[in-house]
């Protein structure tokens, strides 16, 4: 390559999101000489935020601080123990004009008396039939929901809202993924909900905590922090290539010649830097199917419900499917006497979405708010913005296992460490992000 320029590294990371950094820092706290190579001018990825006009949005939707992992949760608490905001949920799902707590089984005695009949006839009847014997083992995603929640969640909540979310067929989605990140409601808080005993869900998340100040970025800059002089931000990787034990990672402009080299970047990306990858390798990477995201920022006077998140199943409300309330996260994020709304819309590249301008955008989100009566008044906007991402869900079809254990094999016969949601290509919250981290760190010192 002609006057590039050539860096030596023990240990090269592709990726400065979550997953990138927290590696960094882990791998620094063990001695190892690491690079952060990130292509955008920030490091931090979906989980940086943005500060404008007085409001701060994180612009890969609504992030929140919370784990039923003890040490993750610990360590991420660590990095603010002076800019943190502990919240008790507030969560709601938007059913034919009301707000119904959520989960959705734990607000059943809201329901409509017909709506409510329908759930807990159908739980109690799924559930003798299981119990019998009389229903086959779920084979996909939705029949998993019907087989645990009985039809009547699925069909007024459950197999919407996931299809609105995942722009995908739940009866075209594997079910290996679910155990532990959907419980199974106790049927005892079933009975309870129906009959109007207050009972909670997803207790892990019941409270949870969120940077006073920063947005989620902070959570990102605080890990960062000890490890930022080697995060090399505007480095967009466009090959990697190995010879003998080292790689050699280029720009186009510079090269890191590195002896590990660990992607936490997508799949996707990583194997468009590679060579002579086979063709049954790219196919199978290709098939790996995942969404994109529309985030719609809106800030507006006064203060709004008391709601920390909203879910919006009905397809004819909106395109969105998770409405967030940021200025009810923190005060700090919204100007004095203003509060904020985060709208995230799913999508696929070619779909209708994709091609629709982003000021089209921003006004069906306005005028669907102002139809839940979330808005009261247009003349209360004050700030609206939008920002797209490609990678943003992983979805796990039927064939899913197949194509992503092909492209795994491959980048471990390179020894290219995956690493982070779309490295890994698993649907992994944040604290997913740092276990899988933590995991990958301990290997190394075990081997």
């Amino acid at each position: 390559m002609i006057d590039s320029e050539l860096f030596d590294v023990k240990t090269a990371i592709l990726g400065g999101g979550l997953s990138g950094v927290t590696l960094a820092r882990l791998l620094a706290q063990k001695g190892v000489e690491v690079t952060v190579l990130e292509r955008e001018p920030n490091f931090g990825g979906l989980c940086r935020s943005v500060l404008d006009s007085g409001f701060t949005f994180d612009i890969g939707g609504s992030h929140i601080i919370f784990s039923r992992d003890a040490q993750v949760l610990t360590f991420m608490n660590d990095m603010l123990p002076q800019n943190s905001q502990r919240n008790c949920r507030s969560a709601k799902i938007f059913y034919k004009g009301q707000y119904i707590k959520y989960p959705f089984e734990n607000g059943l005695n809201q329901l409509p008396k017909d709506d409510l009949f329908f759930c807990i006839n159908e739980f109690i009847k799924t559930l003798i039939a299981v119990e019998k014997g009389k229903l086959p083992s779920p084979g996909n995603f939705r029949e998993w929901i019907i087989h645990t929640f009985g039809k009547g969640i699925a069909d007024l909540y459950l197999i919407p809202y996931n299809e609105k979310i995942w722009k995908f067929p739940t009866e075209q989605m594997s079910l290996h993924w679910v155990e532990g990140r959907i419980p199974r409601p106790p049927v005892e808080d079933m009975i309870k909900s129906a009959i109007g005993i207050e009972t909670e869900g997803y207790t892990h998340q019941s409270v949870f905590s969120y940077p006073r100040k920063g947005g989620i970025e902070a959570l990102v800059k605080s890990i960062a922090s000890p490890v930022k002089k080697f995060i090399r931000t505007g480095f967009n990787v466009s090959s990697v290539r190995k010879e003998g034990e080292q790689y050699l990672i280029s720009d186009g402009d510079n090269i890191i010649i590195a002896d590990s080299c660990i992607s936490t970047i997508p799949l996707q990306r990583l194997l468009e830097s590679l060579e002579n990858v086979p063709e049954s390798v790219r196919k199978s990477c290709n098939e790996l199917k995942y969404n994109s995201i529309a985030c719609v920022f809106i800030g507006v006077r006064g203060k709004l419900q008391d709601i920390s998140w909203m879910y919006v199943p009905d397809k004819e409300l909106g395109l969105f499917n998770r409405v967030s309330f940021p200025s009810n996260y923190s005060p700090d994020v919204a100007p004095a006497g203003h509060s904020a709304i985060l709208a995230e819309i799913t999508y696929h590249e070619g779909d209708g979405v994709s091609e629709m301008p982003d000021r089209k955008i921003i006004d069906h989100v306005i005028k669907a708010l102002k139809n839940m009566n979330i808005i009261k008044d247009r003349e209360d906007i004050v700030y609206t913005a939008l920002q797209r991402h490609r990678f943003a869900y992983v979805i796990y079809d039927l064939d899913y296992q197949k194509n992503i254990a092909v492209v795994k094999d491959f980048c471990a016969k390179l020894g290219i460490g995956l690493v982070g949601r779309f490295s890994e290509f698993e649907y992994l919250n944040m604290d997913g992000c740092i276990r899988n981290a933590m995991n990958f760190v301990r290997n190394i010192n075990e081997g």
